[in-house]
């Protein structure tokens, strides 16, 4: 089973959410499915305009209270959701770095 959850650092670590949502993802390379993934761009390009703002919305405005940490340095769940938002359109805009991490990281795994 993947935490998918655990994947979301922003969740855990608010700070400098918007530097890190344009950010390279080094980290990827030594993911464990890495060497079985497919066309992570041909992916990226085919999946990325499935997520609108629309859609983004939905699923932030889904989140339990709860599930937002209290220390997270936002004034209200409704801010913390709006940062989720806008970290999630920033990372949709290209070029997506941290899909070119994993690019080139797949690509290096091949090779060896």
């Amino acid at each position: 089973m993947i935490d998918h959850g655990a994947s979301l650092y922003f969740h855990h670590r608010s700070g400098g959410w918007e530097k890190s949502a344009t950010a390279r993802f080094p980290q990827i390379k030594d993911h464990v499915l890495l060497p079985f993934a497919g066309d992570i761009a041909a992916a990226g390009a085919r999946l990325a305009p499935l997520l609108t703002e629309g859609t983004l919305r939905a699923v932030v405005a889904a989140l339990p209270d709860e599930w937002l940490p209290e220390d997270g340095g936002f004034a209200s769940p409704a801010a913390y959701r709006e940062a989720y938002l806008a970290h999630f359109l920033a990372r949709l805009v290209g070029p997506r770095a941290f899909e070119q991490e994993a690019c080139d990281a797949a690509r290096a795994v091949r090779l060896v």
